[in-house]
């Protein structure tokens, strides 16, 4: 953990941004797909519904071609994908004096259970919405748009109108 005297500043927003563009273009130079992670979850669901309920996972529309033919759905890119950020992120957090385990409670107005408890419903929502919209912020906003897909666009835009609006609904509460 750090201790705060050694904490390196942040990267300048344009610096941050021309990495994540590289990356986005590696990714699909060297995997052939965009970035991603709410597929993450879907994997781990499938591998969940085949612990359970095998003949179920096998049959549904959704999950069984996660599982078809053996597939291990924790062998799929995108979960490789997510594992990497998270090391990656830790390692990045850790060099730079910043990794310290806290609930930031902000301004303070609501206690930290209340807090955790709307950071878990939005994230669960955010999770149904991107398997609604087939991908999450980085899979349909970031790989979507680097294709020119109109989707993508779209939902860049609705995401971003949502979060002002939802910010200035919270703002009082958060």
């Amino acid at each position: 953990m750090s201790d705060g005297s050694s904490v390196r500043p942040l990267w300048p927003p344009l610096v941050a941004g021309l990495v994540l563009g590289l990356v986005l273009i590696l990714t699909f130079v060297l995997v052939g797909n965009g970035v991603g992670a709410s597929g993450t979850f879907a994997s781990i669901a499938a591998w969940l519904g085949m612990q359970i309920a095998p003949a179920a996972t096998q049959s549904n529309g959704y999950l069984g071609g996660m599982v078809a033919h053996g597939a291990n759905p924790f062998a799929s890119w995108i979960v490789v994908e997510v594992v990497g950020v998270a090391i990656g992120a830790l390692l990045a957090a850790a060099s730079a004096g910043r990794f310290k385990l806290k609930v930031d409670t902000g301004a303070g107005k609501i206690g930290v259970a209340p807090r955790l408890a709307l950071a878990l419903l939005g994230g669960v929502l955010a999770g149904f919405g991107s398997r609604l919209a087939a991908g999450c912020t980085s899979g349909v906003g970031l790989s979507g748009t680097a294709m020119l897909g109109i989707g993508g666009f779209i939902f860049l835009v609705v995401f971003f109108l949502v979060g002002l609006g939802m910010s200035a609904l919270l703002r009082r509460v958060w």
